[in-house]
């Protein structure tokens, strides 16, 4: 993990720089084999030390938490609690979730068909043919040019379990029906690293 450890008006020498970086690695080891990078700034308010850590646990998992102190390494021993409680609740959430997706198989999952289509390069021509003799939509895609195909679900989620799911496969869109709707839903992951949530209004 990399680590960035800063000073707003606040001396941070090598021996603070090694205190925070063994530490918050030590903090994190528990819960994740490995974050990716963090941020600690210390500074000084008032009478006490404060220490601002801003951590990157994983993709699209971001956590913040500050701590005060009577000195700096106090201050980062306070922040790294509030850290490690909340490193903590999110594992625990993870390990339910999986649980619960080993141990129950929701009867209402629907069967259904992940197909990738090939795109065609030309968009002045979309009437052309391909070499393979296919016809090209108008829509780019050159009709049954199937690029890869397999079998997937379509599970019964809440919202906050369907953003949980996207998190753990990594993937960039999950279908589901929505729990307490029953309308199918999509959440995504956004260009900016945010999730979205697409939910169908019916009339």
């Amino acid at each position: 993990m990399q680590i960035t450890v800063a000073g707003k008006g606040v001396e941070t020498g090598e021996a603070l720089k090694t205190h925070v970086t063994d530490g918050l690695e030590a903090v994190t080891r528990k819960y994740f084999d490995h974050a990716i990078d963090a941020h600690v700034t210390f500074r000084k308010d008032r009478a006490f030390f404060a220490c601002d850590i801003n951590l990157r646990a994983g993709r699209g998992l971001n956590m913040r938490a500050e701590g005060e102190g009577v000195d700096a390494h106090r201050a980062f021993a306070d922040a790294a609690a509030h850290i490690g409680k909340r490193l903590r609740r999110y594992r625990r959430r993870v390990n339910e979730h999986a649980r619960s997706l080993a141990e129950e198989r929701d009867p209402l999952t629907e069967l259904a068909r992940a197909v990738v289509l090939r795109e065609e390069p030309d968009e002045e021509a979309p009437e052309a043919v391909p070499a393979d003799g296919e016809a090209v939509t108008a829509d780019g895609y050159a009709n049954g040019a199937v690029v890869a195909e397999a079998p997937t679900e379509i599970s019964r989620l809440t919202v906050p379990e369907a953003v949980m799911r996207l998190d753990l496969s990594q993937e960039t869109v999950l279908m589901f029906r929505n729990r307490g709707t029953g309308v199918l839903n999509v959440v995504y992951r956004r260009a900016d690293g945010h999730v979205g949530w697409i939910d169908p209004q019916t009339a």
